[in-house]
């Protein structure tokens, strides 16, 4: 059994007991579970229910194993003979989820 989900504008093909990456949620203090309602799709036993958008009454459950950054991308802007540039970097936050249940 697996569902596509949707969360932070991207899509996941996710199963039970998954771990993923997804962007950054904002929960309650000390929540560590979480609810996903954008289901798009579910196969259950080889049998796939597609959305309109999204399935009715369909909930993947997950639990938060960690909350950290991405490694450092550096931006380096450079215009030739100008003497213009300009460094900067980003660190993008990201959390890992793990998938505990597929409810459809």
């Amino acid at each position: 059994m697996y569902a596509i989900i949707k969360t932070g504008g991207k899509q996941y093909r996710v199963q039970q007991d998954d771990v993923i990456e997804i962007e950054k949620i904002n929960l309650e203090d000390g929540a560590k579970d979480i609810a996903f309602d954008e289901v798009l799709a579910v196969n259950k036993d080889g049998e796939l229910t597609v959305g309109t958008p999204v399935v009715e009454n369909a909930v993947v459950k997950g639990e938060v194993l960690e909350v950290a950054k991405a490694s450092k991308v550096i931006v380096y802007k450079y215009k030739s003979k100008k003497d213009y540039r300009k460094k900067q970097g980003h660190r993008q936050p990201f959390m890992k989820v793990k998938i505990t249940a597929i409810e459809a």
